[in-house]
């Protein structure tokens, strides 16, 4: 009607609805997690820097912390290969027992971190399968590194399959295809056209696994033993010394897995940000340049960039 009120758009909530929701969405922030954040290190600081930092080079925490990096740098090149190969596979092939492969990468999603820390010490332990064979050789899994590192690459496999197999899925194979046709072997494949395509998505799964690696408590709970000085990691010394009413030494080390919670929030968000320029900057190029384009930018060596080599050769 010529005159009339402008049409209503249908996402156009009225003005004290969006107040509230956003209202609502930061006081949750706010009580889950600002006033907990705050509430760490206030404790941990009640008695002064002098006592933090005491706690902090205390030789058990030391350990602990140290653990901790430990068992993350063992499991991240663990977690990156497999994900790679299931994206790859589930993403690129068909075969039977695929939907069966793409349940079982999400079984450590529903199966309890403590029951997975049991069933490895029915497997592993003295009484397991494996047990007699192990002590027979001098070999020890539970209770000791390996065992920790085994649960916690079983708590986090799937992050990076998980981040990884739609990302391949949605980009298809056009590109390796196009790159196999000109010559190119299958690492060069993967180097040149399959990582520059891939590599926010594997960034993300891989910042998403770190993070569960360091947290993970009831997994390692089960097969480190708690061992003080040898197989306690961070979240375990944080347990054990606020059950022994050490608050100032329990929130100092809980303080460092919320440091290393904000700097892994602040990674996310950086490659969440990338992901939506580089994912605006490709919807806004033309269809038939997007491929050159991307892989110009990112690497210079894409399907796309090939086809315009005169001589079609790989670097």
């Amino acid at each position: 009607m010529i005159g009339g009120p402008p049409p209503r758009r249908a996402n156009a909530e009225p003005r004290w609805l969006r107040h509230l929701l956003i209202g609502t969405g930061l006081g949750f922030l706010a009580l889950f997690l600002a006033i907990p954040l705050i509430a760490v290190f206030s404790e941990a600081l009640a008695a002064g820097w002098g006592r933090y930092l005491e706690a902090l080079v205390d030789p058990d925490a030391q350990s602990a912390i140290r653990l901790t990096l430990i068992i993350a740098i063992s499991v991240l090149p663990m977690n990156i290969l497999f994900g790679i190969a299931a994206a790859w596979a589930i993403a690129r092939f068909d075969f039977p027992g695929k939907n069966l492969l793409v349940t079982l990468i999400d079984l450590p999603f529903a199966v309890s971190p403590v029951v997975v820390g049991l069933v490895f010490l029915l497997i592993f332990g003295a009484q397991g399968i494996f047990g007699p064979w192990l002590a027979a050789n001098d070999i020890k899994v539970v209770f000791a590194l390996p065992g920790m590192i085994i649960v916690t690459m079983f708590i986090t496999a799937p992050f990076v399959a998980r981040e990884l197999i739609p990302l391949m899925q949605a980009q298809g194979r056009e590109e390796e295809e196009a790159a196999l046709s000109l010559g190119a072997s299958g690492w060069q494949m993967f180097r040149r056209v399959t990582l520059p395509n891939i590599r926010w998505g594997l960034l993300y799964g891989v910042i998403l696994a770190n993070a569960r690696a360091m947290g993970e408590f009831g997994a390692v709970s089960v097969v480190s033993g708690h061992i003080r000085g040898q197989t306690n990691t961070l979240p375990l010394h944080v347990e054990i010394l606020y059950n022994e009413y050490n608050a100032i030494g329990a929130f100092a080390s809980a303080s460092v897995l919320a440091l290393l919670a904000v700097v892994t929030l602040i990674a996310k968000t950086a490659v969440e940000w990338r992901i939506r320029r580089e994912t605006r900057v490709l919807s806004e190029s033309p269809a038939q340049e997007r491929p050159v384009a991307s892989a110009s930018r990112d690497m210079g060596a894409s399907a796309g960039s090939l086809r315009s080599n005169p001589s079609g050769e790989w670097p």
